[in-house]
């Protein structure tokens, strides 16, 4: 993604302009073409603006019609959103450089612009606005594109945001434009609280639903991530690099006893057995199939690309002898299935980062439902796309998570960090 290694200096400017060049954007024109051709015109962004702070699609424009007749629509509308959060706490930097390329009302600050928010009543105003005759509104919506500058959290939020125009028939759906730390194009998959549930149903019952593209884990690899973040938050300061990025996650993994787990009688951090069950659907079954959690795992995670952990492949590359005898198939990214591994404690985990060995292959799987209770834990930890959580648990009923495909696919544009 935008943002995260190096911002500051030079090679970002050279990054950030090949990403508006994949939006249809030449590199080399200068800061007042740049703007003739992406800028909405002001009318519409303090109408889209004002949408959303009023979470209601018709806004009175308040201009005379010839304006919007008038009116010459920009040839490749973009709206950019930024965590400022994300990357060692560089996106403030990079959101000042795009705020003077392309103005500060097509640049958006997640922290305070709610992406569900932007396509619910921002991009409803301009279909309103479309509607009733103004070609201007409806050609900026018909071109608009959307760039993202954050971590792969920020992306797998934005995707499932844009995802409800699909699901609403409100095409087209923006394109979006990324720069990658790591790789690939991905079949984006969605989770949720949801199932059938055996038993007593609590009287109160909450359900939510996201979207992620790289990876979802839970146990000993989240809490770590989960200490991190309030870290950077608490001390932005510390976390300013990749070596120092390292060095915290390292302290963090001994810290809280993962490499000692043999010798620790504290329940969290005993096999993920005590807590989970894991369902699976194979690919072209509608039945759920439940599969043993092994007791020695203290982290698992479904992986959906190849990468985890900055570029790592934990999945490992199996000998053809080995994908037949457990019934596994090579792993592609675009064969509709999760990969599903289990990390046991620190030092497992820290050979399978540095690739020595491969992880404990426990499934393959196109859809997966995890069920997890409490009983001697009062909360687990989970992440997604490396944004860590800690989930509430309860030993009286169950939490389910259930893992599916999204039905349509998420383009991301590839290119390099330099």
């Amino acid at each position: 993604m935008i943002g995260a290694t190096g911002v500051p200096g030079p090679s970002s400017r050279t990054s950030l302009f090949d990403s508006l060049s994949q939006c249809g954007i030449s590199i080399g024109v200068n800061k007042e073409d740049l703007r003739r051709r992406v800028m909405i015109p002001n009318r519409l962004c303090t109408a889209m603006r004002e949408a959303m702070r009023l979470k209601e699609a018709t806004v009175d424009m308040a201009e005379p019609s010839y304006v919007a007749e008038e009116e010459e629509p920009p040839e490749n509308p973009l709206v950019v959103f930024v965590n400022c959060k994300s990357g060692g706490r560089h996106g403030p930097i990079l959101k000042g450089r795009l705020q003077e390329l392309i103005g500060e009302s097509q640049v958006l600050d997640l922290s305070l612009v709610n992406p569900s928010d932007f396509v619910q009543y921002g991009l409803a105003c301009l279909e309103v606005l479309a509607q009733s005759g103004d070609s201007c509104a409806r050609i900026t919506r018909k071109n608009l594109r959307i760039m993202v500058a954050g971590g792969d959290g920020t992306v797998g939020w934005l995707l499932g945001c844009l995802g409800e125009l699909k699901v609403q028939n409100r095409e087209p759906v923006p394109p979006i434009s990324i720069i990658p730390l790591g790789t690939g194009n991905d079949l984006s998959r969605s989770f949720g609280w949801e199932g059938d549930i055996e038993g007593e149903v609590p009287e109160k019952t909450f359900c939510f639903e996201g979207v992620f593209y790289n990876y979802i884990s839970i146990g000993m690899d989240a809490q770590v991530a989960y200490g991190f973040h309030n870290l950077r938050d608490e001390k932005p300061y510390l976390a300013h690099g990749p070596i120092a990025n390292k060095l915290i996650y390292a302290g963090y993994t001994c810290s809280q006893g993962w490499f000692f787990t043999p010798c620790i009688s504290d329940p969290s951090l005993r096999g993920l057995t005590n807590i989970l069950r894991i369902s699976i659907k194979k690919i072209n079954s509608n039945e759920w199939e439940q599969i043993p959690v092994p007791p020695s795992v203290r982290a698992i995670v479904a992986l959906n690309l190849h990468n985890y952990g900055s570029g790592r492949h934990p999945w490992g590359n199996l000998k053809p002898e080995y994908l037949e005898k457990r019934g596994f198939v090579e792993a592609q990214v675009d064969d509709g299935l999760l990969e599903i591994f289990g990390l046991k404690q620190g030092w497992h985990a820290s050979l399978v980062m540095v690739e020595l060995i491969s992880a404990k292959h426990i499934a393959q799987a196109a859809a997966i439902r995890f069920e997890i209770r409490g009983g001697q834990w009062k909360d687990a930890y989970m992440q997604t796309d490396g944004e860590p959580w800690k989930q509430p648990l309860s030993s009286e009923y169950s939490t389910f998570v259930e893992i599916k495909r999204v039905p349509f696919q998420s383009l991301i544009v590839n290119g390099d960090v330099n």
